[in-house]
């Protein structure tokens, strides 16, 4: 875990997040080494081993989602996966977590460091409101929420259709500044991580902290866009016990 980042910023002391790289795990190439994802075609009983180190390693139980692209967000059980694409929790060492490989992970809590939640946003569940319906599960004022934004594809490598463009638009005309033409006509640049920071302003949550990731030129991380056969990386946010 010599490489796994700690999130910089000033959640309350009890707060605990981190965010794993390829370094620490038993896969094989091309999922070498800490793959998390159990549904990439790596060995399950590598994926396995590999989420115990990780539970080991800060004694702590991943609540794991299977993941769509979609808005729903579910209280953390580490006794079973649902099909959701967020999950909160207040119950110390119970781990919200967020499986990607290009994709934004965030990471939410509240102020009085009594509440967490961790969301998994492709562009189709950034659009679609998954950044808000995460937010909506910390029950809590704006002003009272903190977001970290994990390792995601950046903006340089982020080539989208208009139609992308105009999903995001409809809802809210701002995010027009997001994107920026390419050098292929009719697509865009996208800056995942400004659409992000667009998205929670307009509820009121300011106090985001982290991008400036790009898992697509960053070697530590997994890149589905890099490598279409890959694994997962991990984003994770709990209370401590």
């Amino acid at each position: 875990m010599s490489d796994w980042l700690i999130p910089d910023w000033p959640a309350p002391s009890g707060v605990k997040a981190c965010v794993t790289t390829r370094s620490g795990g038993v896969s094989l190439a091309p999922f070498d080494s800490l793959n998390l994802g159990d549904h990439v075609e790596d060995d399950l009983e590598s994926v396995l081993d590999n989420r115990r180190r990780l539970s080991a390693a800060f004694d702590i139980q991943p609540s794991w989602l299977r993941q769509v692209h979609g808005v729903t967000v579910v209280e953390a059980d580490p006794s079973r996966t649902v099909e959701a694409d967020g999950s909160w929790s207040s119950t110390p060492g119970i781990a919200c977590t967020s499986m990607t490989a290009d994709c934004l992970p965030a990471l939410f809590c509240n102020r009085a460091g009594t509440r967490v939640a961790a969301a998994h946003a492709g562009w189709r569940g950034l659009a679609a409101g998954v950044l808000e319906a995460t937010f909506d599960s910390l029950d809590a004022e704006p002003a009272d929420v903190m977001v970290w934004l994990g390792p995601a594809i950046g903006p340089q490598a982020f080539e989208v259709g208009p139609e992308v463009r105009e999903a995001f638009m409809q809802q809210l005309p701002v995010t027009a500044e997001a994107f920026v033409a390419s050098g292929n006509p009719g697509k865009y640049m996208a800056d995942i991580y400004q659409l992000a920071r667009l998205r929670l302003a307009a509820q009121g949550v300011t106090a985001v902290y982290g991008g400036g990731f790009c898992t697509v030129s960053d070697p530590r991380f997994f890149s589905y866009r890099r490598s279409p056969r890959t694994g997962r990386f991990a984003s994770l946010i709990w209370l401590e016990r």
